[in-house]
């Protein structure tokens, strides 16, 4: 008897409706894992990347170095990617010689900086909140299909029970109880989910933050050369070179 009340009884005695409702908690599950582990490791390797960048970055004696590094290194973080996309700007704006430029060149070399630099933390964001909408919806969605699964069970337990004409504990305890797993299986699949979606989501608003507050001082570097230390004379020759360039191709 005891046998016959474990989950492979719960199981075999499922009809239809209840094992969809047992598949789609199980493609939750599955995906929901996947994206811990994968983002998990994706996001330690970020973080472990972005802050080689930036060590290297302070560290270089002017943006020329800088510029070496990345073409030497590769982009693979967001910080390292933002300061690509400044580069790129300004070849891009300075590679408009013959005036032929369309709308996505328009502007100042300062406001095709500051463009550029936007797209690339919108892409980094798009990027890092990969997932997410999957995490929050399992995490929201899920108790409620096991409480359907639940209910469902409850409702042919009854069903069993009345037609039997019996309604002792040990008719009832067996099939409300294998009823209740369909809740337990939801809050199995949903806290995951939720626990997930808020790690990555403060990780993700905290990395945001630093790269917003990195692209200052991007932006300061490309446009006037500004920069308060001891290298800050060739940071500000390499600067001021990139951009008087641009200032005349603009003006050609």
């Amino acid at each position: 008897m005891e046998h016959g009340l474990g989950f492979a009884h719960f199981l075999a005695s499922t009809d239809g409706i209840a094992r969809l409702v047992l598949g789609l908690m199980l493609i939750m599950s599955v995906g929901t894992w996947y994206l811990i582990v994968v983002k998990g490791v994706q996001s330690f390797l970020s973080q472990k990347r972005s802050l080689d960048f930036l060590d290297a970055f302070w560290r270089a004696p002017n943006l020329d170095a800088v510029a070496r590094r990345l073409r030497e290194s590769g982009v693979n973080d967001p910080f390292s990617h933002l300061v690509h996309h400044g580069f790129t700007a300004i070849e891009q704006h300075r590679a408009g010689r013959d005036g032929s430029r369309g709308l996505i060149d328009a502007g100042t070399p300062d406001e095709f900086l500051t463009r550029a630099l936007k797209r690339a933390i919108g892409q980094d964001k798009s990027r890092l909140e990969y997932g997410q909408t999957f995490l929050a919806t399992v995490a929201s969605s899920a108790p409620f299909v096991g409480l359907f699964g639940t209910v469902w069970g409850i409702y042919h337990a009854l069903m069993a029970i009345g037609m039997s004409g019996q309604g002792t504990l040990d008719k009832v305890a067996g099939p409300v109880g294998e009823a209740l797993i369909m809740t337990a299986i939801g809050l199995a699949v949903a806290i995951p989910a939720a626990v997930a979606y808020n790690a990555f989501a403060r990780a993700n608003r905290n990395t945001l933050a630093e790269l917003d507050s990195f692209a200052h001082d991007v932006f300061t570097f490309l446009a006037t050369g500004l920069k308060t230390t001891p290298q800050g004379s060739d940071v500000a020759a390499t600067s001021e070179r990139i951009l008087a360039r641009v200032a005349a191709r603009g003006a050609a």
